[in-house]
């Protein structure tokens, strides 16, 4: 058994069973992997995928075992190039951040820009998706850290800490009803078409359950995951929009007004994590402290070396989040 086989076979895994595109990430031949995979099944007895032809069917049971310990070899093996490289040059590597639309676009421009000038050596990559997929890339070390409101809690691998607490807005036209109420209430909201978040994208959960609670059904007409795609169809008369309070951008959105809806939905609380077990190099700590103060590199430490995520949740219980 070979390191490379076990690195194929956990390549070929997660490009949908593609062997042509992973020799194409991997930059070999497409038979040099089928080679090694074969070579494998043989020398363990099983075969780890069902194949139909030539090509790749399914992970097979045995197969699904052997995929999941082949992940921990490759992230021991991945933690280890990590530590060399620490000692080596702790001011070069690679940083890689899943999140969603609206903290790459607002929360997170001034962090990364002021972790380049730092870490000009750092290579930096974002990728952005839903709450679940940001969770899954770190989960299985696609990205080293996860920023989201939702989702996180679903993964029990993942050691997540608090970063801020953030409200919604109300964005109307200018000269819009609700922009005329001195106090706005759920059941004025309720009247209007909405345009809002996809549901399990940054706090959407809250928003639907502020409704319920009040026994109110709300119409809500249109979902995007982007902000700023919510803001293009409120200006084309198709709804009122509901967003994180950082989307509403005053210079940019000078003909939307953003009516503070803090007192109608309970805030959300955007976190960040990382899977259990990774090696979290110098800058590693300086990013997650330039983005959340209070992150501490002792407390951060001692998170990831906590038995539980009660445990996790404890030590955070007695910090004041900021508000963003």
């Amino acid at each position: 058994m070979k390191l490379q086989q076990l690195r194929y076979i956990w390549e070929v895994a997660h490009h949908d069973l593609n062997v042509s595109a992973t020799a194409q990430s991997l930059f070999t031949s497409q038979p040099g992997i089928s080679k090694q995979i074969r070579l494998l099944e043989d020398e363990l007895g099983v075969e780890i995928f069902a194949r139909s032809g030539k090509h790749l069917t399914r992970v097979t049971p045995a197969g699904e075992a052997i995929l999941k310990t082949a992940g921990e070899i490759m992230r021991k093996v991945e933690n280890i190039k990590q530590v060399a490289q620490e000692f080596s040059n702790d001011k070069r590597g690679s940083l890689a951040i899943a999140t969603t639309h609206t903290q790459a676009r607002y929360a997170l421009p001034t962090v990364i820009k002021g972790f380049i000038a730092r870490y000009p050596e750092v290579s930096l990559h974002m990728h952005q998706g839903t709450p679940m997929q940001i969770s899954e890339m770190a989960a299985d070390g696609t990205a080293d850290f996860a920023i989201a409101t939702e989702a996180l809690e679903l993964f029990s691998d993942l050691v997540m800490m608090p970063v801020y607490r953030w409200n919604r807005c109300i964005l109307v036209p200018k000269g819009h009803e609700l922009a005329q109420l001195s106090k706005l209430t759920l059941e004025d909201v309720a009247k209007f078409p909405i345009v809002t978040y996809v549901f399990g994208f940054t706090g959407r959960s809250k928003l639907d359950e502020a409704f319920l609670e009040k026994g109110l059904s709300p119409k809500v007409v249109f979902t995007a995951a982007d902000a700023d795609v919510i803001k293009t169809y409120v200006r084309l008369g198709l709804g009122i929009g509901i967003v994180a309070d950082m989307a509403a951008v005053e210079d940019e959105d000078s003909d939307l007004v953003a009516l503070d809806a803090s007192e109608l939905f309970e805030s959300s609380v955007t976190k960040i994590g990382f899977r259990k077990g990774i090696f979290l190099r110098g800058f590693m700590y300086e990013f997650i402290q330039q983005f959340a103060p209070h992150l501490t590199r002792e407390l951060v430490e001692q998170a990831a070396q906590a038995s539980s995520r009660a445990e996790v949740d404890e030590l955070f219980s007695h910090i004041e989040l900021p508000v963003y």
